[in-house]
């Protein structure tokens, strides 16, 4: 039986790629897609979304468009990383088989939470604008899901915006600290998606004779030369492909329960993930985080399923 999943994206080309990965898992049935800035704003990531569906032939997965902007912050995206209009790679005009529905992403969240109740997984991989708007909405959206699922933080790891954030946190701290606080959630932290990128090998014999696998393996290869020095890795970082392979394979990921907080101060603090490994706070634990991840499976499960997307 697969799991009903609702996911908060931004794509992006990570993201792109996760999305992939999750319409062509069996064990994953994609009931819809919700937008948000962050990869680059929110017009942008909505029209990357519905291209994505019509290039796997997925018109049939409902697109709500999110939050044009953070609760507080000042709105900051990322086509420098991921290309203009914030994805790489030629990808189809949307067309109006996936125009967005009438409501907004945060009300789209908490309508799907109640039509699928218990069985539904919100799998959370950009900003957390719309799952704090659909708090605000919903105060018992939680418990109205099976398991909210977040890619973002960086627990020990340096960040990737600044020395303590991740840019998913960062975007917008004062959303991830309510979400955080108040979901009980999975999260998938940059210590175990930074480092665990797919194969060379599998990206370097990618065909690139079809839209599919041209955009997939520009999307495998965003990172610029930079980057990969930077971060001292052979290839891009995928981390929300991450996540959702985590809800196909329970032992993919090695989480531990803790009290978790984000800073929503400016500077340092701002979108910070604070880890209470040792109970200083006498706080009882508000989530898991990963800290552990068996990365040959992670690239196995990924490339087995993206390949067979791309047949």
């Amino acid at each position: 039986m697969s799991t009903p999943l609702l996911i908060d994206t931004d794509p992006g080309c990570d993201d792109a790629l996760a999305l992939a990965f999750a319409l062509e898992h069996p064990a994953l049935d994609v009931v819809g897609v919700t937008s948000i800035f962050g990869n680059a704003s929110t017009a942008d990531t909505t029209r990357n979304a519905r291209s994505i569906l019509e290039l796997f032939d997925r018109a049939d997965v409902p697109v709500a468009a999110g939050a044009d902007e953070p609760l507080l912050a000042d709105l900051d995206t990322a086509e420098h990383i991921h290309g203009p209009g914030g994805i790489k790679g030629d990808l189809p005009d949307p067309t109006p088989a996936t125009e967005p529905v009438d409501a907004h992403a945060a009300q789209f969240i908490v309508d799907q939470a109640r039509e699928h109740g218990s069985d539904l997984t919100l799998a959370a991989v950009g900003r957390l604008t719309n799952v704090a708007l659909a708090l605000a909405l919903e105060p018992d959206l939680p418990d109205l899901l099976d398991e909210i699922l977040i890619m973002g933080g960086s627990a020990f790891e340096a960040g990737n915006v600044s020395p303590l954030a991740s840019a998913n946190f960062y975007g917008d701290p004062h959303a991830a600290r309510r979400v955080v606080r108040d979901t009980d959630p999975t999260m998938v932290p940059l210590d175990v998606t930074q480092y665990s990128g797919l194969p060379a090998s599998w990206i370097d014999a990618l065909p690139r004779d079809t839209p599919r696998s041209a955009a997939v393996y520009e999307w495998a290869t965003y990172y610029s030369d930079d980057d990969l020095d930077r971060y001292g890795i052979e290839t891009a970082a995928i981390h929300d492909a991450m996540a959702l392979a985590s809800l196909v394979d329970d032992d993919l990921l090695e989480t531990e329960a803790h009290f978790l907080e984000v800073g929503a101060d400016a500077g340092l603090a701002q979108g910070a993930l604070a880890v209470d490994l040792q109970g200083t706070r006498g706080e009882k634990a508000n989530g898991r985080v990963a800290l552990g991840v068996d990365a040959e499976r992670y690239q196995d499960i990924v490339t087995e399923t993206i390949d067979r997307a791309l047949d």
